[in-house]
């Protein structure tokens, strides 16, 4: 096995850990993928569970997630990062949607951070965390200082509006794409925001959690699969 780890990570303690932050529940989850209405046909449908997000964490953070966090704060100043939060041994920043962009140009630029890659971003739907509903999720790494950090933005249903980070990391424009196209989220300044998996006239956006299951039948070798919406209900 390899001794080689990405330097100085924050420790951590199975129970009691001054940097595992308090649990914020956004919704209460049904059956074993939150299905409501349609019929649940993986067999769990009594299935009870809250949805928790990790709140945000108190300083100091540990390791060189304090360094670069203070570093960031004084280029863009307190009002860029909603929140802080370190958890899992993993950093994550809660940024305002109108900073992404000068957060994002900074995380890339400045010689103490240099986060030169971004592996992309991704959506998450939580219907019920009201004026957040939706997130996108943007993965970063230092290949300079083998480091990651996540950063989050969140917006409501209703203005689903995120500036396109596309100018700073360009590999993010097909991402952009497929999370515009799948959660419904625009990316304000992309090249060209269209669909990118599914048909341009596609009714919605599939991978919100208030998708409804129903479909088409589906033609397989002379045998036919009914819609999701029309198979058995385990309710």
């Amino acid at each position: 096995m390899s001794d080689h780890q990405p330097e100085n990570l924050p420790a951590t303690t199975a129970a009691g850990d001054a940097q595992t932050p308090a649990a914020e529940v956004v919704d209460q989850r049904e059956g074993m993928f939150g299905v409501r209405g349609t019929g649940d046909t993986s067999g769990f449908g009594r299935l009870r569970r809250q949805v928790a997000l990790p709140g945000g964490s108190a300083k100091p953070y540990g390791g060189w997630f304090d360094g670069a966090t203070e570093r960031l704060e004084g280029l863009v100043g307190d009002d860029a990062i909603e929140k802080v939060v370190v958890d899992r041994g993993e950093l994550t920043l809660h940024v305002a949607r109108e900073r992404l962009v000068e957060v994002a140009q900074h995380l890339r630029d400045d010689e103490a951070l240099r986060f030169e890659f971004c592996s992309g971003v991704n959506g998450v739907h939580y219907p019920n965390e009201t004026g957040r509903e939706l997130h996108a999720v943007y993965h970063l790494f230092s290949i300079t200082h083998n480091r990651r950090i996540r950063l989050e933005v969140s917006v409501s249903e209703a203005d689903p509006h995120i500036p396109s980070v596309v100018s700073v990391y360009p590999a993010n424009d097909w991402h952009e794409r497929e999370t515009w196209d799948f959660f419904g989220i625009i990316f304000d300044g992309h090249p060209a925001l269209t669909r990118i998996q599914m048909p341009d006239d596609w009714p919605g956006h599939p991978q919100r959690k208030d998708y409804p299951l129903g479909g088409i039948d589906v033609e397989y070798k002379g045998a036919v699969i009914p819609p999701p919406d029309t198979r058995r209900s385990y309710n």
